[in-house]
């Protein structure tokens, strides 16, 4: 390991462990977001914490040594791998999906764009048996690790009280989980005027963002905000016209075929990400639903300013052409058919660029002040 336990136990609390640490500190998350959930049977320790960050950084859970988790979710890129469009995994490989942030992303109900993991443990076992992400045969190369590694061995140990063939990937996963759960973000200046009354924390632009946000934009139809929180999603799956736009013609055959093989969860995994088309299913691949089809998880808009492109394929470059589809009704161009799957409520928006200058202003306003990007001191003379 590269470090001391002891000394990532410190690490851990510049992460904002103490967060979602639990007691009395998990009632007081960050402004604008509430309590971190945490599973009653993963309960936070520091100890646990730093053992898991480690297991986030690690390169040799892959089969090159190149690729950790962080590859796709950099710290420093607010947890994602901007600005590709798709993730590079082992030997360059790319898969089909956008890295999402791991920031706040303990507040999803599921994870993954399709939502095919129900908690962050399960999320954490597929990537390293991706072969597009970090191309191991089996998750026994991990384990071999962590049962060998004399600082591995003494965090286990110290964390959960095992050694030797005792640990499992039950463990790895849930260190890891642990982790992710600490890294959460809230005190935007939207949460200071909006939560703390801080008049002065949006400039008029945002002000007015905010309210086409709220009314004629309706994007708090998904994206939702409470009074005493905002989450910014409404944990849901939504068709939105995006990548399904080009396979239309391909669905009913697409789908019967998907329905014919009956895949399992780790094997929809592996296609979702090895083939396009098929991943332009969305949460259809997981549900078998047809009111699922095209359909991928509203996301978190706190600090979405900092993870262009977006949605599920990396296919919009910026905040302004995400409005623009959106105020387009569903469709990247205007004037091009509309998806058949098409999410009810979404249609044209009548925004003028103005106001969608408006709309941008107020997201970039989401965010967190661990995130945001220093302005430069204007020069004198």
């Amino acid at each position: 390991m590269r470090k001391s336990f002891f000394a990532l136990m410190l690490v851990a609390g510049l992460f904002g462990a103490i967060v979602a640490f639990g007691g009395d500190s998990a009632d007081t998350p960050p402004l604008g977001l509430p309590p971190v959930p945490i599973p009653d049977d993963n309960p936070q320790t520091l100890e646990k914490i730093a053992l898991g960050e480690e297991l986030f950084l690690d390169m040799r859970f892959s089969t090159t040594g190149k690729v950790s988790c962080a590859t796709c979710h950099d710290p420093e890129k607010a947890f994602t791998d901007s600005p590709l469009k798709t993730s590079e995994g082992i030997e360059k490989k790319t898969g089909t999906r956008n890295a999402p942030t791991v920031i706040n992303a303990a507040y999803f109900r599921t994870q993954f764009w399709d939502g095919r993991s129900p908690s962050l443990e399960d999320q954490a076992l597929h990537p390293p048996v991706n072969p597009v992400e970090m191309g191991l045969p089996s998750h026994q190369p991990i384990l071999d690790i962590v049962r060998s590694d004399p600082g591995y061995v003494a965090a286990f140990a110290e964390v959960f009280d095992v050694e030797g063939e005792q640990i499992t990937m039950d463990h790895v996963t849930k260190a890891i989980a642990a982790f992710e759960r600490t890294q959460i973000a809230g005190d935007s200046p939207f949460d200071r005027w909006f939560f703390a009354d801080d008049a002065g924390a949006l400039n008029e632009q945002q002000q007015r963002g905010y309210d086409l946000f709220v009314n004629q934009g309706r994007c708090v139809s998904c994206h939702i905000i409470e009074q005493t929180q905002a989450l910014f999603t409404d944990n849901r799956f939504h068709n939105i016209g995006v990548g399904i736009n080009d396979i239309q013609s391909d669905v009913p055959e697409l789908a019967t075929e998907f329905l014919k093989a009956d895949l399992t969860l780790s094997e929809v995994d592996v296609e979702v990400l090895g083939d396009k088309r098929t991943s332009e299913l969305g949460r259809f691949a997981i549900s078998h639903g047809f009111d699922d089809l095209g359909s991928f998880k509203t996301p978190t808009l706190r600090n979405v300013a900092l993870t262009a492109p977006y949605m599920h394929d990396g296919s919009v470059a910026t905040l302004r052409d995400v409005i623009v589809h959106y105020n387009n009704g569903g469709v990247t161009n205007e004037g091009d058919p509309v998806n058949d799957f098409l999410s009810g409520g979404i249609r044209p928006l009548n925004l003028d660029d103005d106001q969608i200058d408006d709309l941008v202003a107020f997201m970039e306003a989401l965010t967190s002040p661990e995130y945001a990007v220093p302005t430069a001191a204007p020069d004198e003379g």
